[in-house]
């Protein structure tokens, strides 16, 4: 087992029970986390309370204004004291052995600078619940150069040596949830990390299980990502990054051919979807270059 050391930094807005659940699965794991840092948009005695009871031997808790979601990861990055900080969101739970999987995988030549790995539904879904942001290969691989960056990972299931992220200056705050920018905030990440000639491997050891979610907040969430991706290619378009094109191209033809599966077997929830995410591309796209010219 490598000796690296892991923060893992949680980012929790308003969902104290999600935050409980998410903290019981750190104190569970079979290799501990060096520490756990909770970044709380939305302070409740509730939230306190979770991280109080959790189990947890170093766990701090920040507090800080809603910001957005990329606000609150970075507060987990300045904060970090080990060598690699990786993030989950509090409405995941990590397998058991994610910390242990983690290391493994950044301990492998040629060591990466950063890993993913797949996210699966947690449980048994309730009637009239989705089943979001899965990945479930389970084929290792290390990307590295131009890739789309969405097909590289979750960002709520993602870990990167603290010195490279720093380099990097940490997440964009123009975008992810809470942002005028709303998404993509793990995308971009991904697409700078792989531009400047960094391993990003997918690991499929590396487990953490993702809620379900109703078809309103399913609906919701497509708009956004989306808009988050429209965003982050305008924000590349107006340093002109030519490759902002190819992912605009990319997103579109996925959901292109999505809608048009939808529409051939009548599937009204599957077809409102991909209309609603390509729909919100154009918006966020006319977005990010603006706020790239602000």
């Amino acid at each position: 087992m490598s000796g690296i050391g892991i923060t893992v930094g949680v980012a929790t807005c308003g969902r104290p029970d999600g935050l409980a659940r998410c903290l019981r699965a750190l104190a569970a794991q079979s290799v501990k986390p060096g520490e756990v840092i909770v970044v709380d948009q939305a302070p409740t005695d509730q939230a306190r309370a979770a991280v109080g009871s959790s189990g947890l031997e170093n766990v701090r808790y920040l507090e800080q204004p809603r910001l957005g979601l990329s606000a609150s990861r970075n507060v987990a990055l300045r904060s970090a004291g080990e060598a690699v900080l990786a993030v989950t969101d509090d409405d995941c739970e990590a397998d058991p052995a994610w910390v242990g999987a983690l290391a493994a995988a950044f301990d492998r030549t040629p060591k990466p600078e950063a890993v993913t790995g797949p996210v699966l539904p947690l449980g048994e879904g309730p009637p009239g619940t989705f089943a979001i942001s899965l990945r479930q290969s389970d084929i290792p691989v290390d990307h590295s150069g131009r890739v789309i960056p969405w097909s590289v990972g979750s960002g709520g299931n993602f870990a990167a040596r603290v010195s490279v992220l720093r380099s990097h200056e940490g997440w964009d705050e123009r975008l992810g949830t809470g942002s005028p920018g709303q998404a993509a905030e793990d995308a971009d990440l991904f697409y700078r990390l792989l531009k400047s000639g960094a391993v990003v491997r997918y690991d499929p050891a590396v487990i953490v299980r993702h809620e379900w979610q109703t078809r309103a907040r399913r609906l919701a969430t497509r708009s956004s990502y989306g808009y988050g991706v429209g965003a982050m290619c305008g924000l590349w378009l107006a340093r002109r990054d030519p490759y902002a094109l190819r992912m605009l191209a990319a997103y579109s033809r996925l959901h292109v051919r999505r809608l048009l599966g939808g529409l051939r077997r009548g599937d009204r929830v599957r077809t409102a979807e991909h209309v609603r995410a390509l729909a919100s591309v154009l918006p966020g796209v006319a977005h990010g270059l603006a706020a790239r010219r602000r």
